[in-house]
């Protein structure tokens, strides 16, 4: 499988609870903090649902 990096570019201050429990769950931490994970369908469902919070390179 591929590598996906995701990158947290807006602060998770004011998003609903289950936004904030996914970007913890993906492994992020703060604005401009990056992680690598492999793409799978969990991960891009994730990533859709805070889509508006991250920004990712495959």
């Amino acid at each position: 499988m591929s590598k996906v990096q995701i990158k947290q570019i807006k602060s998770s201050i004011g998003t609903k609870p289950n936004q904030r429990a996914t970007l913890k769950a993906l492994g992020l931490k703060g604005i401009n903090h990056t992680v690598e994970r492999e793409n799978n369908q969990i991960l891009e469902g994730m990533i859709k649902k805070v889509s508006h919070l991250v920004e990712c390179k495959y």
